[in-house]
Protein backbone atom coordinates (compact mmCIF):
# COMPACT_ATOMS: atom_id res chain seq x y z
CA UNK A 1 0.00 0.00 0.00
CA UNK A 2 1.23 3.57 -0.62
CA UNK A 3 2.85 5.25 2.37
CA UNK A 4 1.91 8.74 3.53
CA UNK A 5 3.97 11.45 5.20
CA UNK A 6 3.31 10.17 8.73
CA UNK A 7 4.00 6.55 7.77
CA UNK A 8 7.78 6.96 7.37
CA UNK A 9 10.53 8.30 9.61
CA UNK A 10 9.53 8.75 13.25
CA UNK A 11 5.80 8.13 13.29
CA UNK A 12 3.09 9.24 15.71
CA UNK A 13 1.71 6.76 18.21
CA UNK A 14 -0.99 4.58 16.68
CA UNK A 15 -3.65 2.87 18.79
CA UNK A 16 -3.59 -0.88 18.35
CA UNK A 17 -6.80 -1.71 16.54
CA UNK A 18 -7.23 -5.00 18.42
CA UNK A 19 -7.13 -3.19 21.80
CA UNK A 20 -7.00 0.59 21.81
CA UNK A 21 -5.83 0.74 25.42
CA UNK A 22 -2.31 0.28 24.08
CA UNK A 23 -0.41 1.89 21.22
CA UNK A 24 2.90 1.91 19.39
CA UNK A 25 5.18 4.18 17.40
CA UNK A 26 7.61 3.28 14.63
CA UNK A 27 10.75 4.36 12.88
CA UNK A 28 10.34 3.49 9.21
CA UNK A 29 13.37 4.10 6.97
CA UNK A 30 12.76 6.50 4.11
CA UNK A 31 14.39 3.98 1.78
CA UNK A 32 11.55 1.52 2.40
CA UNK A 33 9.62 3.06 -0.48
CA UNK A 34 12.37 2.01 -2.90
CA UNK A 35 13.33 -1.44 -1.61
CA UNK A 36 11.84 -4.90 -1.47
CA UNK A 37 9.74 -4.67 1.68
CA UNK A 38 9.54 -8.44 2.05
CA UNK A 39 13.26 -8.40 2.95
CA UNK A 40 12.75 -5.73 5.64
CA UNK A 41 13.12 -6.91 9.25
CA UNK A 42 11.37 -5.75 12.40
CA UNK A 43 13.20 -4.56 15.53
CA UNK A 44 11.01 -4.28 18.64
CA UNK A 45 12.15 -2.08 21.55
CA UNK A 46 10.15 -2.36 24.78
CA UNK A 47 10.17 0.46 27.35
CA UNK A 48 10.56 0.09 31.10
CA UNK A 49 8.56 1.53 33.98
CA UNK A 50 9.22 5.10 32.80
CA UNK A 51 7.47 4.41 29.45
CA UNK A 52 10.21 6.18 27.44
CA UNK A 53 9.15 4.45 24.22
CA UNK A 54 10.33 7.20 21.87
CA UNK A 55 13.83 7.25 23.40
CA UNK A 56 14.31 3.59 22.51
CA UNK A 57 12.64 4.02 19.12
CA UNK A 58 14.98 6.89 18.29
CA UNK A 59 18.00 5.03 19.70
CA UNK A 60 17.62 2.37 17.02
CA UNK A 61 16.80 4.81 14.18
CA UNK A 62 20.29 4.84 12.63
CA UNK A 63 20.40 1.04 12.67
CA UNK A 64 17.00 0.97 10.98
CA UNK A 65 18.18 3.34 8.26
CA UNK A 66 21.42 1.39 7.67
CA UNK A 67 19.76 -2.00 7.49
CA UNK A 68 16.36 -1.15 6.04
CA UNK A 69 14.59 -2.35 9.19
CA UNK A 70 11.51 -0.98 10.94
CA UNK A 71 11.64 -0.19 14.66
CA UNK A 72 8.44 -0.84 16.61
CA UNK A 73 8.20 0.65 20.11
CA UNK A 74 5.06 -0.33 22.05
CA UNK A 75 3.48 1.89 24.67
CA UNK A 76 1.83 0.01 27.51
CA UNK A 77 0.44 2.90 29.60
CA UNK A 78 0.67 3.05 33.37
CA UNK A 79 -2.60 2.98 35.28
CA UNK A 80 -4.45 0.51 33.07
CA UNK A 81 -7.42 -0.92 35.02
CA UNK A 82 -5.80 0.01 38.36
CA UNK A 83 -5.07 3.75 38.75
CA UNK A 84 -1.37 4.37 39.35
CA UNK A 85 -0.31 0.78 38.63
CA UNK A 86 3.12 0.70 36.96
CA UNK A 87 4.07 -2.92 36.25
CA UNK A 88 1.15 -4.28 34.20
CA UNK A 89 3.16 -5.52 31.21
CA UNK A 90 6.23 -6.95 32.96
CA UNK A 91 4.84 -10.41 33.77
CA UNK A 92 2.79 -10.56 30.53
CA UNK A 93 -0.64 -11.08 32.13
CA UNK A 94 -2.60 -8.41 34.01
CA UNK A 95 -6.35 -8.77 34.66
CA UNK A 96 -7.88 -9.43 31.20
CA UNK A 97 -4.78 -8.22 29.34
CA UNK A 98 -2.09 -10.42 27.79
CA UNK A 99 0.73 -8.10 26.84
CA UNK A 100 2.65 -10.76 24.91
CA UNK A 101 -0.39 -11.29 22.68
CA UNK A 102 -0.89 -7.53 22.33
CA UNK A 103 2.68 -7.22 21.05
CA UNK A 104 2.03 -10.01 18.55
CA UNK A 105 -1.05 -8.08 17.39
CA UNK A 106 1.08 -4.96 16.92
CA UNK A 107 3.55 -6.98 14.85
CA UNK A 108 0.67 -8.32 12.74
CA UNK A 109 -0.72 -4.81 12.24
CA UNK A 110 2.65 -3.42 11.12
CA UNK A 111 3.23 -6.42 8.86
CA UNK A 112 -0.13 -5.94 7.15
CA UNK A 113 0.54 -2.24 6.57
CA UNK A 114 4.17 -2.40 5.45
CA UNK A 115 4.51 -5.92 4.02
CA UNK A 116 7.71 -6.67 5.95
CA UNK A 117 9.14 -10.01 7.09
CA UNK A 118 8.05 -10.38 10.71
CA UNK A 119 8.24 -14.14 11.06
CA UNK A 120 11.23 -13.74 13.41
CA UNK A 121 11.79 -10.31 14.95
CA UNK A 122 14.65 -8.83 16.97
CA UNK A 123 13.44 -7.97 20.48
CA UNK A 124 15.04 -5.64 23.05
CA UNK A 125 13.92 -4.43 26.45
CA UNK A 126 15.62 -2.73 29.38
CA UNK A 127 14.65 -2.76 33.08
CA UNK A 128 10.89 -3.45 33.11
CA UNK A 129 11.26 -4.06 29.39
CA UNK A 130 13.99 -6.59 30.18
CA UNK A 131 11.49 -8.40 32.37
CA UNK A 132 8.94 -8.43 29.56
CA UNK A 133 11.27 -9.58 26.78
CA UNK A 134 12.85 -12.56 28.55
CA UNK A 135 9.38 -13.80 29.51
CA UNK A 136 8.12 -13.22 25.96
CA UNK A 137 11.11 -15.23 24.76
CA UNK A 138 10.15 -18.07 27.11
CA UNK A 139 6.63 -18.21 25.63
CA UNK A 140 7.24 -17.30 21.99
CA UNK A 141 10.80 -18.22 20.92
CA UNK A 142 9.57 -19.27 17.48
CA UNK A 143 8.76 -15.60 16.75
CA UNK A 144 12.29 -14.36 17.52
CA UNK A 145 15.57 -14.21 15.65
CA UNK A 146 17.28 -12.54 18.62
CA UNK A 147 16.49 -11.21 22.08
CA UNK A 148 18.47 -8.66 24.09
CA UNK A 149 17.65 -8.67 27.80
CA UNK A 150 18.71 -5.47 29.56
CA UNK A 151 18.98 -5.24 33.37
CA UNK A 152 15.70 -6.84 34.47
CA UNK A 153 14.81 -6.25 38.10
CA UNK A 154 13.16 -9.65 38.52
CA UNK A 155 13.72 -12.79 36.47
CA UNK A 156 11.86 -15.96 35.56
CA UNK A 157 14.03 -19.07 35.49
CA UNK A 158 13.38 -22.19 33.46
CA UNK A 159 12.50 -24.25 36.53
CA UNK A 160 9.77 -26.87 36.78
CA UNK A 161 10.00 -26.91 40.58
CA UNK A 162 8.61 -23.36 40.97
CA UNK A 163 5.43 -21.73 39.74
CA UNK A 164 5.17 -18.75 37.38
CA UNK A 165 6.53 -16.09 37.54
CA UNK A 166 9.57 -17.24 39.56
CA UNK A 167 9.70 -20.51 37.61
CA UNK A 168 7.87 -22.28 34.80
CA UNK A 169 6.21 -25.26 36.50
CA UNK A 170 2.63 -24.12 35.83
CA UNK A 171 3.36 -21.98 32.78
CA UNK A 172 0.98 -23.84 30.49
CA UNK A 173 -1.86 -23.66 33.02
CA UNK A 174 -1.26 -19.94 33.59
CA UNK A 175 -0.60 -18.72 30.05
CA UNK A 176 -1.49 -21.61 27.76
CA UNK A 177 2.03 -22.21 26.44
CA UNK A 178 4.75 -24.57 27.62
CA UNK A 179 8.53 -24.18 27.45
CA UNK A 180 10.01 -25.18 24.07
CA UNK A 181 13.72 -25.51 24.76
CA UNK A 182 14.62 -26.51 21.21
CA UNK A 183 13.03 -23.32 19.89
CA UNK A 184 14.70 -21.24 22.60
CA UNK A 185 18.12 -22.63 21.63
CA UNK A 186 17.62 -21.40 18.06
CA UNK A 187 17.33 -17.75 19.17
CA UNK A 188 20.42 -15.53 19.54
CA UNK A 189 20.49 -14.22 23.13
CA UNK A 190 22.24 -11.20 24.61
CA UNK A 191 22.15 -10.05 28.23
CA UNK A 192 23.50 -6.70 29.38
CA UNK A 193 23.69 -4.66 32.57
CA UNK A 194 25.71 -1.72 33.84
CA UNK A 195 28.66 -2.56 36.08
CA UNK A 196 27.42 0.13 38.51
CA UNK A 197 23.77 -1.00 38.45
CA UNK A 198 23.70 -1.94 42.13
CA UNK A 199 20.63 -0.17 43.58
CA UNK A 200 18.11 -2.59 45.08
CA UNK A 201 15.29 -0.34 46.32
CA UNK A 202 13.08 -0.96 43.29
CA UNK A 203 13.66 -4.68 42.81
CA UNK A 204 13.54 -6.23 46.29
CA UNK A 205 10.04 -7.62 46.78
CA UNK A 206 8.37 -8.08 50.15
CA UNK A 207 5.28 -9.98 51.34
CA UNK A 208 2.28 -7.79 50.58
CA UNK A 209 3.76 -6.37 47.36
CA UNK A 210 1.56 -7.02 44.31
CA UNK A 211 4.24 -9.14 42.63
CA UNK A 212 5.36 -10.99 45.74
CA UNK A 213 5.63 -14.75 45.72
CA UNK A 214 7.89 -17.22 47.48
CA UNK A 215 11.34 -17.16 45.86
CA UNK A 216 10.90 -13.69 44.36
CA UNK A 217 14.36 -12.55 45.50
CA UNK A 218 16.23 -15.84 45.27
CA UNK A 219 18.02 -14.96 42.01
CA UNK A 220 20.25 -12.45 43.81
CA UNK A 221 20.41 -9.04 45.44
CA UNK A 222 21.18 -6.71 42.52
CA UNK A 223 20.27 -6.63 38.84
CA UNK A 224 23.84 -7.76 38.10
CA UNK A 225 23.36 -10.81 40.34
CA UNK A 226 19.94 -11.64 38.96
CA UNK A 227 21.05 -11.42 35.35
CA UNK A 228 24.01 -13.68 36.13
CA UNK A 229 21.59 -16.20 37.62
CA UNK A 230 19.39 -16.03 34.52
CA UNK A 231 22.44 -16.50 32.28
CA UNK A 232 23.55 -19.57 34.23
CA UNK A 233 20.02 -20.96 34.10
CA UNK A 234 19.84 -20.55 30.32
CA UNK A 235 23.28 -22.07 29.81
CA UNK A 236 22.32 -25.03 32.00
CA UNK A 237 19.52 -25.66 29.49
CA UNK A 238 21.78 -25.42 26.44
CA UNK A 239 21.03 -21.81 25.49
CA UNK A 240 24.09 -19.82 24.42
CA UNK A 241 24.26 -16.30 25.87
CA UNK A 242 26.34 -13.25 25.01
CA UNK A 243 26.85 -11.28 28.23
CA UNK A 244 27.82 -7.58 28.27
CA UNK A 245 28.79 -5.96 31.59
CA UNK A 246 29.03 -2.27 30.75
CA UNK A 247 31.82 -0.40 32.61
CA UNK A 248 30.85 2.77 34.47
CA UNK A 249 27.14 2.46 33.69
CA UNK A 250 24.37 2.44 36.26
CA UNK A 251 20.70 1.86 35.46
CA UNK A 252 20.40 3.90 32.27
CA UNK A 253 18.75 2.17 29.32
CA UNK A 254 19.31 4.67 26.49
CA UNK A 255 23.02 4.76 27.39
CA UNK A 256 23.25 0.97 27.07
CA UNK A 257 22.17 0.70 23.43
CA UNK A 258 25.52 0.55 21.60
CA UNK A 259 26.27 -3.13 22.36
CA UNK A 260 22.66 -3.97 21.49
CA UNK A 261 22.99 -2.19 18.14
CA UNK A 262 26.21 -4.11 17.44
CA UNK A 263 24.55 -7.40 18.40
CA UNK A 264 21.46 -6.78 16.26
CA UNK A 265 23.54 -5.58 13.31
CA UNK A 266 25.51 -8.84 13.39
CA UNK A 267 22.31 -10.89 13.61
CA UNK A 268 20.84 -9.04 10.64
CA UNK A 269 24.04 -9.49 8.63
CA UNK A 270 24.14 -13.22 9.39
CA UNK A 271 20.50 -13.67 8.39
CA UNK A 272 21.11 -11.83 5.11
CA UNK A 273 23.82 -14.31 4.04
Amino acid sequence: MPLGYYDVGATPFFALQADQRVSYCLHVPKSLKDRDRSACRLIVAVHGTGRTATAYRDGFADLAERTGSIVLAPLFPAGLIEPGELSNFKRLKFHDMRFDLLLLSMIDEVTAKYGVDSRRVLLFGFSGGGQFVHRFYTLHPQRLAAVSVGAPGNVTLIDDSRDWWVGTRNLEAELGVGVDLEAMRRVRVQMLVGAEDTETWEITLKPGDAAWMEGANDAGRTRIDRLATLKANYEKHGIAVRHDLLPGLGHAGPSALQPVIEFFEQVLADRAK
